[in-house]
């Protein structure tokens, strides 16, 4: 009988027991609405694998990953070509995590997977409010012709929880359109303190990471200057242990536009860092 040891393809730190665990990772290799650059779908696997370059300790959080107690559940499998059906995988999944009583940190793939999340997550909920860090809008009801596009997650996201419940950080890019939405509805902000209104809510953390400026993450599909540094939003996260997180999700990592592996060492850290956070 072999007697190893053997390279573990699971994210470092985690709880090898989904039962004993608070928080499910979730692997979501979906890019089948991208507008621009294809290949956030092989984000989970090489997040995965780069994970193993951190430390498991946060200096930042003062936290080992093992005090978050997650469990690293792998990649969902998706029918290539069939987005409807690979959005409610992802829906039937998530719902039963939290019928289990946990939550769920999952990593795309491209936004519009945080679509069928929330959907799962709102029949627990009814308190949900949603904090989206990003470049872009993502508030156009479709794209080309398409409704299901991840140019238009969170304009579908407004319709199941209220525009009132979504804060936005760090967006640089959009329709002149969905400009004035965000002023009309007040989401998009820049002080901490203009989180506080959702102090009662359960949140929902979700991160596009081409919120950082291109200069820190040069992989991912849709790369837009003018972004914020990785302190900044590290300082988000540290504000943001004072709310209620009901779930998160770290999405757009297009690893192979970055072939120093630099956008993908920074994912890891930025997910590793919400880890802490939940």
């Amino acid at each position: 009988m072999l007697g190893g040891p053997f390279l573990d393809r699971n994210w470092m730190g985690q709880n090898e027991d989904y039962a004993s665990a608070d928080v499910v990772m979730l692997g979501l290799p979906f890019d089948g609405t991208v507008s621009y650059r294809s290949g956030s779908r092989f984000a989970p696997e090489q997040i995965r694998l780069a994970s193993w370059g951190l430390e498991d300790y946060s200096p930042r959080f003062d936290k080992h990953l093992q005090e978050v107690n997650f469990h690293d559940a792998g990649d969902l499998e998706f029918p290539l070509g069939n987005t409807l059906k690979s959005l409610d995988l992802i829906e039937k999944n998530v719902e039963e995590i939290y019928k289990d009583g946990k939550r769920v940190f999952a990593v795309g793939g491209e936004h519009l997977v945080t679509l069928p999340e929330i959907k799962a997550i709102s029949k627990f909920y009814k308190d949900l409010a949603v904090v989206h860090f990003d470049a872009h809008t993502d508030l156009r009801e479709e794209y080309l012709g398409e409704e299901m596009s991840h140019s238009a997650v969170i304009r579908h996201i407004s319709k199941i929880i209220g525009a009132e419940n979504i804060k936005q950080i760090g967006i640089r890019s959009g329709t002149k359109e969905e400009w004035q939405f965000m002023k009309k509805h007040n989401t998009l902000i820049h002080e901490y303190c203009e989180l506080d209104v959702l102090k009662n809510k359960k949140v929902f953390v979700t991160v596009d990471l081409d919120v950082l400026d291109p200069s820190v993450m040069s992989g991912t599909g849709t790369p837009e200057s003018g972004g914020i540094q990785f302190n900044e939003l590290m300082g988000w996260f540290e504000y943001l242990r004072k709310f209620d997180i009901a779930g998160a999700d770290a999405v757009e990592l297009a690893p192979d536009y970055d072939a120093s592996g630099v956008s993908t060492a920074v994912a890891c850290k930025v997910i590793r860092e919400l880890l802490m956070v939940m």
